[in-house]
């Protein structure tokens, strides 16, 4: 029996929304099923509304879908805006709480307080009623639960783990006994179990980034990257990491970059506004050839903007940010398992260049909650390119610009071997003396421009999903690679001829990659997270080749496939 089912859970800030998602998700994951979270939330500590969504099915998940199974209903505004995404579905409500008009079939009442209050003495049990519930309609084993309760409250002592066991059995078995259709979402549990991880997009980039070594880490918070600095913190003795929270992002990155310059692997996060603040320090990294790391979460400006939602909006920023012209790399993972080993490889990128190289997600890639295989750390390469003490012991002479064929000077740390390591933001010499001499400039900026042709041959190809020969390329970066491939496969199924080209190494593009891959390619159709199709200008003009349609969405929300396929229909595109 196919298994795919959404729970939603509404309410607002500070009712403990994410509380009951998250133990949902480990819960459905410990049985072995395939889950996939994601949250909206608005930037205040308290009311407005919220939701947290649970997909959980044993096929692969890769993206949310609209429908939802089960609506968990904490406050009024649950019901009134997203009831009408119930169709088959049930709401469970409190309705000693909420007064609701027009009761239907729909509605399921769970008295959450008062059987806190009767099996616990406390109402704060009442989301853990909620959370049995849910899984009372399923008919779910309770033991998972139980066994996810203990771990989750395992800091707080017995009791509290003994009441919220209680709770939850007491909200399961109202459920089951009082549901007129017993087990109405009644699920198998899959052959193959726990073994897998559930991990956020920002944790897998923090994952990445201890495995290849980093040694500083400085960044100011701001959401959505803040999850990446506060997990790398907790594991900094362990794993012998520097972590500095600077005064504001102009100190942060300038902070990474005299990290960098004695010898350090550095990184720094931030999200748009800040990283305007790192401009000016960018340009330093690219005139100094001085590698950094800069994971960069985006989410809807400008300025503010929508704080804590998505978009894809900070491409055309990234690509240009500071005077002048530098070498810079891109890459932006689409899913945990390319967080994880994209931001190792960044590391090496940008030592090996000696350039600054982005890692750019998003809020929806940030805090969504995947299941996926544990990350193999024996892929990670740790690669310095850096010159030994006894390389530079040959040398009579070391200069920090030295010309080469490949525009990629030999890399000596501060104080090595005797020699002395100069750099310098005016233009400079091979030295690393000021030299503003007409000559000097053009040899100069030529051999940091050298370096780009050399990075486009280590670019990967993009990704090909779906049908040979498509009359449709969806094309798409970073985050839309899950809602893409679900719409590939729903189209397939229709007798659509639909295939993915999804793009993870965004900049230098692998040009001539490309054009072999689209050749033979029907109409390109590119969708993305911003209001101007960012990348589709990138993609023309790198590759010569036209982008037929664009689909683009900017109102802070994620795709879902049904939003993707509909905008298809009304471009008469399918």
């Amino acid at each position: 029996m196919n298994t795919d089912l959404v729970i939603k859970v509404g309410g607002a800030a500070g009712q403990g929304l994410q509380t009951i998602g998250v133990v949902l998700a480990k819960t459905f994951k410990k049985s072995g099923f395939n889950v996939f979270t994601t949250q909206f939330y608005l930037s205040r500590v308290r009311g407005g509304h919220n939701t947290y969504q649970v997909r959980i099915s044993n096929e692969p998940i890769r993206a949310m879908t609209e429908k939802v199974d089960i609506l968990i209903a904490l406050d009024e505004a649950s019901i009134n805006e997203h009831l009408n995404e119930i169709s088959d579905g049930v709401v469970i409500v409190d309705t000693d709480v909420i007064k609701i008009e027009q009761m239907n079939d729909s509605f399921f009442h769970v008295p959450m307080l008062k059987i806190a209050k009767d099996v616990c003495g406390n109402k704060i049990y009442s989301n853990s009623v909620a959370i049995g519930a849910a899984l009372g309609l399923m008919c779910f084993n309770f033991e998972y639960l139980e066994r996810v309760l203990t771990a989750t409250f395992r800091k707080k002592g017995d009791e509290i783990i003994a009441n919220n066991i209680k709770a939850a059995r007491a909200g399961y078995d109202h459920a089951k006994n009082n549901f007129p259709s017993a087990c109405k979402f009644a699920v198998k549990e899959p052959l193959g179990k726990d073994g897998r991880m559930l991990i956020a997009g920002n944790d897998a980039v923090a994952l990445g980034a201890l495995a290849a070594g980093v040694q500083f880490l400085a960044a100011y918070p701001m959401t959505p990257s803040t999850g990446v600095m506060t997990y790398i913190s907790a594991k900094a003795d362990d794993f012998n990491v520097v972590v500095e929270q600077a005064e504001d992002e102009i100190a942060a990155l300038n902070m990474v970059l005299g990290a960098s310059y004695a010898g350090v692997r550095t990184m720094t996060t931030t999200s748009g506004g800040g990283f305007c603040l790192m401009a000016e320090a960018l340009g330093l990294a690219g005139i100094t050839e001085t590698p950094a790391v800069i994971f960069l979460s985006q989410r809807p400006g400008p300025a503010t903007g929508l704080p804590t939602m998505t978009e894809q909006g900070d491409l055309q920023f990234v690509l240009t940010a500071a005077q002048g012209e530098f070498p810079r790399c891109i890459l932006t993972p689409g899913t945990p398992d390319d967080c994880f080993y994209l931001t190792a490889k960044a590391f090496n990128i940008a030592e090996k260049f000696q350039i600054p190289v982005f890692v750019m997600s998003d809020q929806y890639l940030a805090d969504s909650l995947f299941t996926c295989e544990k990350f193999d750390t024996s892929k990670i390469e740790i690669d310095r390119h850096l010159l030994s003490d006894d390389e530079l012991k040959d040398k009579k002479e070391y200069n920090r610009y030295e010309l080469t064929p490949t525009g990629i000077s030999p890399r000596a740390i501060p104080g090595q071997a005797g020699f002395t390591v100069v750099v310098d933001s005016d233009e400079h010499n091979e030295t690393g003396h000021l030299d503003q001499t007409i000559d000097n400039r053009i040899l100069m900026n030529e051999k940091r421009m050298k370096k780009l042709k050399l990075l486009e041959k280590e670019m990967e190809a993009p990704k090909l999903y779906g049908y040979k020969k498509a009359d449709i390329t969806l094309i798409g970066w970073g985050s839309t690679y899950g809602p893409l491939l679900e719409v590939v496969d729903i189209l397939t199924s229709e007798g659509h001829a639909v295939d993915h080209l999804h793009f993870t190494h965004v900049y230098p593009l692998p040009v001539d990659a490309i054009k072999d891959m689209l050749a033979d390619a029907g109409k390109l159709v590119c969708v993305e997270n911003n209001a101007t199709g960012q990348f589709a200008r990138l993609f023309e003009c790198e590759t010569g080749l036209r982008i037929d349609e664009n689909i683009l969405r900017s109102d802070g929300k994620p795709y879902t496939p049904e939003h993707i396929i509909r905008a298809l229909e009304q471009k008469k595109v399918i």
